[in-house]
């Protein structure tokens, strides 16, 4: 059997777009590894918030943050995350660490430690690895073979994001989705942004089916290039 190139795809944009059910799906379809890098900057908030940290402090944050040993599982169809050997998959998805996984992702000295960890995950995926996240094709992975930025309309997203959360008010969703989105494009180390070279798919109308075969399509034309 001939081997296929590995190909590292990013695929960024904001919440409630679909970015990790779609990467998730597209890693196992094409038998790629996967990252989730939003779990990573929860798991080091969930640490901070854990262990006393002020959050709102990003000296006391920016001194802390080569602490803890956190690890990313990559197996799509099973993503793990452990920090200091406890499993976290759950902690991290609670509403104290989504209130503040912004404050702290915008310290720098919290994105360099991360970033490099992302990139090494993303070197030694042997296959090629889907990486999804806010910044991956500007900062983490600007040489990625493939870059996408997904996009939806807030009312989509916080439709999405409240039906995830089980009977959220989708209102008060949107506003947050809105107030992240915000926070994470306007600061000033690796904010959201789309690439100068990336597909943009809209996924608003999109059924997760139809993202899905959109970006397994992109992928496989980008492998039969190389």
């Amino acid at each position: 059997m001939e081997s296929v190139p590995a190909v590292i795809v990013a695929i960024d944009g904001p919440s409630g777009t679909g970015k990790s059910s779609t990467s998730k799906a597209v890693a196992a379809r094409l038998g790629l590894s996967y990252l989730d890098t939003g779990a990573q900057y929860r798991a080091i908030t969930w640490w901070m918030v854990t262990n006393g940290i002020d959050v709102a402090d990003p000296s006391e944050i920016a001194a802390v943050a080569g602490k803890p040993d956190i690890v990313s599982g990559t197996d799509p169809a099973n993503p793990t995350i452990t920090v200091d050997g406890v499993d976290v998959a759950g902690p991290i998805r609670t509403q104290e660490v989504t209130s503040e996984v912004s404050a702290v992702s915008a310290v720098p000295e919290v994105r360099a430690r991360i970033t490099e960890l992302q990139r090494t995950i993303a070197t030694d995926a042997e296959r090629g690895i889907v990486v999804e996240g806010r910044d991956i094709g500007t900062t983490v992975l600007p040489d990625a073979d493939l870059k996408i930025f997904l996009t939806a309309s807030a009312e989509a997203r916080a439709a999405r994001r409240s039906g995830e959360l089980k009977n959220a008010d989708v209102h008060a969703t949107r506003e947050a989705l809105i107030k992240r989105d915000a926070a994470d494009s306007s600061r000033k180390t690796s904010p959201l942004a789309k690439a100068g070279d990336a597909v943009e798919v809209d996924t608003t109308d999109l059924t997760l089916q139809q993202v899905i075969e959109r970006v397994v399509g992109l992928v496989e034309e980008k492998r039969a290039a190389k």
